[in-house]
């Protein structure tokens, strides 16, 4: 005969296990969230719920949870990404550096309190460190004090250069990088200014 506690136990066990049976998957999980996500934005200004769309190199590298991909996953990541980088029909990868600077330092754009107007910068102090001057730049992404001081004005790095800020995912799959080009974040001129602020001697990046 069962007592009362060992009544309760069996009971609870079978909780237990129906909540397992019950238990959703991953899929449903991912599915459900992206319901929730849908449900709370709302389109206002120019941030559309197009942004809610992840394309094949965001969704690989969100199921991997900030893991770092195989490298046969991470080989196809850049393969793919680096076919997407239109360099400028002219060839000129250099801009105006004192532009870039005013492109590195700004941090407004793309957001729907932002005038479509007005200015998008690249907020690149939010992640690097860029001249010796600036008191307070990011560490999530690596130095780029003497980015060209350290590594040669050469044709190569200057191309490298502008391919990394045009689309990050080309050069380091799941970067955290935003795709500057590939997703229309900076113009072309701009992204030459950015470059020229890397890569010209004169630059304060170079000093």
């Amino acid at each position: 005969m069962l007592t009362p506690r060992t009544c309760l136990w069996w009971m609870l066990a079978a909780i237990v296990l129906a909540g397992c049976a019950t238990a959703p998957s991953d899929s449903q999980l991912s599915a459900r969230a992206a319901e929730v996500m849908h449900a709370s934005f709302k389109a206002r200004g120019q941030a559309g719920l197009d942004r809610l769309q992840q394309d094949d190199t965001q969704r690989t590298c969100s199921a991997l949870e900030g893991k770092v991909p195989p490298k046969d996953v991470a080989e196809r990541i850049q393969a793919e990404n680096l076919a997407t980088i239109r360099y400028p029909a002219d060839g000129k990868l250099l801009g105006d550096w004192r532009n870039g600077e005013r492109v590195a330092q700004e941090g407004r754009g793309k957001q729907f309190s932002d005038d479509p107007a007005g200015p998008v910068g690249a907020n690149c102090y939010a992640c690097h460190r860029l001249s010796g001057q600036e008191l307070s730049y990011g560490t999530i992404g690596p130095s780029l004090y003497q980015f060209g001081k350290l590594r040669g004005y050469s044709d190569e790095v200057r191309r490298y250069a502008y391919g990394k800020i045009y689309n990050a995912q080309a050069f380091a799959a799941c970067s955290n990088m935003p795709r500057f080009g590939h997703n229309g974040i900076l113009t072309e001129q701009q992204i030459r200014d950015v470059v020229a602020l890397l890569m010209d001697p004169a630059s304060p990046v170079n000093q």
